[in-house]
């Protein structure tokens, strides 16, 4: 599905190449966390595969609120770049909301402005956080129906949680949001026709709290106790209860990369001159 999505950005981006418009995005990694390096290194290969332009600006952990702060305004201010993300997590010792919120409006390829996540509120989607589109997307081209349907997602977070239930709404489901301390958390996801988690959770969901014939998204990225990456989903038990499961790795990790990349086309076209 990833590779379909960016297949069909092709031609979008070679559009934007006759008017002179190369699409660029820019990652802002601060401090050299392994996993943060290792999905940004994946963000920048799918970048040049699709005909983007990206490019890494590193700076160090020990980097101020003030240094970062002045990388974001000189990234605002590029007129090659279209798209910037501050990779997260950023350092404990910063005001991480501060640096998200100083991204432009129009260069905010992961959504995260309040802008672009109050528009969703009123069913006006601009540019909005890549997980929760790309779980739309995945649901969508695997001819999943929504409209009538009960979604039940995990997770209350600004990233996922809730934007993705505002965009489920959006589609005509009914939707129960659901988080770590929702007393008797099986009692609420036995009846979702769609099940999504996003709770960060080993395992939390068993196949005993899957409605047979359910479609279940798995967001989660953990570690089990043997440092195996694994999702929020028993995958192997669940998978001979849903009607159909998504997997942790390789699920909807490259959805998320493929929408970034597809945000960062979007906000390319609404500058680019006319011709």
């Amino acid at each position: 599905m990833a590779g379909e999505v960016l297949s069909a950005l092709r031609p979008r981006v070679e559009g934007l190449a006759a008017r002179g418009v190369q699409p660029g995005l820019a990652t802002v990694l601060v401090g050299d966390n392994p996993a943060s390096r290792a999905y940004v290194r994946n963000k920048l290969r799918t970048c040049a595969e699709t005909g983007l332009h990206a490019e890494l600006h590193e700076l160090p952990a020990a980097a101020g609120e003030e240094e970062i702060l002045a990388k974001v305004a000189e990234l605002n201010a590029s007129a090659t770049v279209h798209g910037i993300i501050v990779q997260l997590p950023l350092p404990r010792a910063v005001n991480a909301e501060r640096i998200l919120q100083s991204v432009v409006l129009s260069k905010d390829v992961d959504g995260f402005n309040w802008a672009n996540l109050g528009a969703l509120v009123d069913g006006h989607v601009q540019l909005a956080p890549c997980t929760p589109l790309g779980v739309m997307k995945m649901l969508e081209r695997a001819g999943v129906r929504l409209e009538g349907q009960h979604a039940v997602v995990i997770g209350r977070s600004s990233i996922v949680g809730k934007p993705l239930a505002l965009m489920l709404i959006a589609s005509g489901a009914t939707v129960t949001v659901c988080n770590s301390k929702t007393p008797d958390l099986a009692l609420h996801s036995r009846t979702a026709d769609v099940l999504v988690s996003a709770a960060g959770r080993a395992r939390l969901v068993t196949a005993d709290m899957v409605k047979p014939g359910a479609v279940v998204i798995d967001v989660g990225i953990n570690r089990d106790a043997a440092g195996k990456l694994v999702g929020d989903v028993d995958y192997e038990a669940v998978r001979e209860v849903a009607g159909a499961v998504s997997p942790v790795p390789g699920g909807v990790g490259r959805m998320t990369v493929a929408m970034l990349v597809a945000n960062t086309v979007l906000a390319a076209e609404k500058t680019a001159p006319t011709r």
